[in-house]
């Protein structure tokens, strides 16, 4: 694994320098969009969609659509002016019980390693959270916007699971829950035999992901039988498809309309109907 941040725990006066790792990773199997006739890989244009023009990154801003759908340019000065933090801190500020914090609000998980020099305070921590079963909320500082966060302990390391904010959870307001409908005694007794005959403990390695495994020897099988495309490499890599002289000549007749110019097709005219008459006129002369 590799580092993807750094920085350092800070409850009281004790300061923990750590370095801030993944914890998991996708492993759902990538697919491209493909060309069915010859496989080739479809590629998109960043087109704007009322002039029709291709749009470079650099001219591209980001914009936030209202309710009644009127777009707002959102610049680099503004987002400039935001509250935002680039602090390396993961600042404790306070223990709870670890049962008061709903799964709900947990989101990506990440692996805290300490520091050589800091491996004491960091075990004294980790035992100290396990001793007393609390996490620690946080709040951290991750690609410049401020989250919550909570430090728990799994396998004997520190792990750090960034939190939705109480917005972000849904509120599950369906009308046919609310009717006075129960269950029976003897509905209850049946499940709870059935939940019986069915209970036992979670071991992970119980499971796998069929449909990933199935796809797999799928791909593998179609390699094996030679029924692979090999699509002639895009001269193009950029995935926008431009005549560059139809551009500048485009941009070009524009400027000059801008100016009240007309278009750079009319004076190439003029000038050949000028060299034409020219020219018989030298014919006659001689």
């Amino acid at each position: 694994m590799r580092a993807i941040w750094k920085g350092a725990v800070s409850f009281g006066l004790v300061n923990v320098p750590i370095r801030l790792y993944s914890a998991t990773e996708n492993h759902d199997v990538q697919f491209r969009q493909v060309h069915r006739e010859d496989g080739g890989r479809i590629k998109y244009q960043r087109v704007c969609s009322i002039d029709g023009e291709i749009v470079s990154y650099d001219d591209i801003a980001k914009g936030y659509e209202t309710e009644d759908g009127e777009m707002v340019v959102l610049t680099d000065e503004d987002f400039k002016d935001l509250p935002a933090t680039s602090s390396k801190e993961i600042s404790v500020e306070k223990f709870v019980p670890a049962e008061q914090i709903d799964p709900m609000y947990y989101d990506k998980s990440y692996y805290l390693e300490p520091d050589k020099a800091s491996t004491k305070p960091y075990i004294l921590l980790r035992d100290a959270l396990e001793k007393e079963n609390r996490v620690a909320v946080v709040t951290v500082s991750i690609r410049t916007r401020m989250t919550m966060a909570v430090l728990r302990v799994h396998e004997g390391v520190i792990v750090m699971q960034t939190m939705l904010w109480p917005d972000e959870i849904r509120k599950p307001d369906f009308a046919t829950l609310d009717d006075d409908a129960k269950a029976t005694k003897q509905e209850l007794a049946m499940a709870d035999l059935l939940i019986e005959q069915l209970a036992g403990d979670y071991q992970p390695d119980d499971y796998e992901d069929d449909y990933a495994a199935a796809l797999e020897s799928l791909v593998k099988a179609k390699v094996e039988g030679g029924e692979v495309q090999l699509a002639p490499t895009s001269k193009d890599d950029s995935g926008e498809v431009v005549d560059l002289l139809a551009a500048l000549k485009k941009s070009v007749d524009k400027a000059k309309a801008s100016r009240g110019e007309g278009t750079a097709e009319k004076p190439a005219t003029k000038t050949a109907a000028k060299k034409a008459t020219a020219k018989k006129a030298t014919k006659k002369a001689s």
